[in-house]
């Protein structure tokens, strides 16, 4: 990690507040980006406070949400975020195969409706930037307006979450290897 190790025992009050919400949260735990934006106890706050909402309270299913979670860990190859949340959305419903393929950067072969909406909405809004009338016909049709809005959140929400890892360089959680190294052989 490009900042100091984190230490628990050395954050000022407004770091000890924000680690303190944080911890008696959903999440239960103060861990990788999340430590790094107590570098600046009012940016956490806010982005915890989002990230929370995301991850948790939309009207997308968990299933859903991992998928979206995980299609945009993939797209910026972020370690941490990966190794965290595909063992949630293998327990949230997604498939081993759905989530190789993603990994892998490849659109998954067999899909639900609703995992083809999410997955499809998520690739083209970041590798292209817009959203076609098609893709966004379909999901809006299969998902809905507000479950839209709200995975757009998530989307963005996650976009911060794995430009984080990648800025600062944040290490696997203990014990899991890489997703996005290839495997020597």
């Amino acid at each position: 990690m490009r900042l100091p190790e984190f230490d628990e025992a050395i954050l000022t009050p407004e770091q000890q507040e924000v680690y303190g919400r944080i911890k008696s949260g959903p999440r239960g735990v103060v861990v990788g980006p999340l430590q790094v934006w107590l570098t600046s106890p009012e940016l956490a706050q806010r982005a915890q406070e989002l990230g929370a909402f995301c991850r948790y309270h939309t009207t997308l299913s968990p299933r859903l949400s991992e998928l979206a979670i995980l299609v945009t860990g993939a797209h910026w190859r972020a370690g941490f975020e990966w190794a965290t949340h595909a063992p949630i959305g293998l327990q949230a419903g997604l498939q081993p195969s759905l989530l190789e393929a993603v990994r892998q950067g490849r659109r998954p072969e067999e899909m639900t409706d609703e995992e083809a909406a999410v997955h499809d909405f998520a690739k083209e809004l970041q590798q292209a930037k817009f959203i076609s009338a098609e893709t966004y016909d379909r999901a809006e049709r299969v998902l809905g307006r507000p479950a839209l809005v709200e995975l757009v959140g998530i989307l963005g929400y996650y976009t911060l979450i794995s430009m984080t890892i990648n800025a600062f360089e944040v290490p696997l959680p203990l014990g899991a290897e890489d997703p996005f190294r290839e495997k020597q052989a």
